[in-house]
């Protein structure tokens, strides 16, 4: 790994069962930067995520984080080198408090940030923090997972379909909060629906089709690019 990059993923097979989903995904991401897997539903994005966290069935290839081979690491080492995972689903557990389900996970680094940190760039869960994960709207419980997550120190973040199903409001907040993080040299894997949500904040874009690379677009030449996206998106 050079220098700078903080994630590369070379060559890595994924499997549920007996389905063969990943069939050799290579990238890389730098340290600070925010990329985006882009693709249709069931092209592998992710699963992607979850097979770099440990959370497939048998998975093969590598997997460098920070300059350490996760491959075959459980789920919970692979947090603990700085890893944090924001499912689609979001997790968040309806009978607890706001606060409750933000105080939950353990510290796992020294960076993780404190809560008045938290409530400061989430003000939304200050408001909600006696409020049960019920009462929570789709957004506040999106801050909520993410907040939980910076909570404990990671500094890959892996973010799966953060805006989808979020008000407009919501959705602009959430890019807000990403342009700050990657300010905060935190590194961003975004997996997107949302086009036009990604396309701001991601430094590159990469097509995920059948389990593979189909290409790579760089933020400079999106214009330029625009055509290549609508045929492999149809956006």
């Amino acid at each position: 790994m050079s220098a700078t990059e903080y994630l590369r993923v070379s060559d890595l097979h994924a499997f549920y069962g007996e389905s063969h989903i990943l069939h050799g995904i290579d990238f890389s991401v730098r340290r600070g930067e925010c990329i985006s897997l882009l693709g249709r539903n069931g092209a592998g994005r992710s699963t992607t995520l979850r097979a770099i966290m440990g959370l497939t069935g048998k998975r093969s290839g590598s997997i460098m984080l920070n300059g350490r081979e996760v491959i075959g690491m459980a789920p919970h080492r692979i947090a603990r080198l700085g890893a944090g995972y924001c499912p689609e689903e979001r997790g968040i557990y309806a009978s607890l408090s706001c606060e409750e389900n933000l105080m939950l996970p353990p510290r796992l680094g020294s960076g993780g940030m404190r809560i008045d940190e938290l409530y400061e760039m989430f003000p939304n869960l200050w408001e909600r923090r006696n409020s049960q994960g019920t009462r929570l709207s789709g957004g506040e419980q999106q801050m909520l997972a993410l907040a939980r997550i910076l909570r404990t120190g990671a500094r890959l973040l892996l973010l799966d379909e953060i805006s989808e199903g979020l008000a407009p409001v919501i959705v602009q907040k959430l890019g807000e909060i990403i342009a700050q993080l990657k300010r905060r040299d935190y590194t961003i894997v975004l997996v997107e629906q949302n086009f036009r949500f990604a396309a701001p904040l991601a430094d590159r874009m990469f097509i995920v089709e059948h389990g593979q690379i189909a290409g790579e677009i760089a933020q400079h030449e999106l214009n330029d690019k625009l055509g290549y996206l609508q045929e492999m998106l149809g956006v």
